[in-house]
């Protein structure tokens, strides 16, 4: 397995799933989306995987105008817009290969082992 963790130091749902992998002694890769982020082949891949930009976007994160302009644009310029500012994702964003998911997942990680 190759898992990589994307979230934030201060996401409470980033640090339980770190805490999933540590227990089970599942090396793991942490990047914190404030720091480095997705880059744009990693966030198509991951939105592939998980259903589109639209599964991913967090209706409750902190900056609600950048959301509501990502919501607003035409297609081609939301990806951009989004890597611009990526803490508007559900966090974490966990990538093991090709799969991927959004969100705590515990039921999902599991059946990567």
């Amino acid at each position: 397995m190759n898992i990589q963790i994307f979230g934030t130091k201060k996401s409470a749902d980033t640090r339980k799933a770190e805490r999933f992998f540590k227990e089970r002694g599942i090396r793991f890769q942490s990047i914190d989306l404030k720091e480095k982020g997705f880059s744009k082949g990693e966030l198509q891949s991951v939105m592939q995987a998980v259903g589109g930009l639209d599964a991913m976007l967090d209706p409750d994160c902190k900056d609600q105008q950048a959301l509501a302009m990502i919501k607003y644009l035409v297609p081609e310029q939301r990806l951009e817009k989004v890597l611009e500012n990526q803490t508007v994702l559900k966090q974490p964003v966990v990538r093991n290969g090709k799969q991927a998911t959004i969100g705590y997942a515990p039921d999902v990680w599991k059946s990567w082992q």
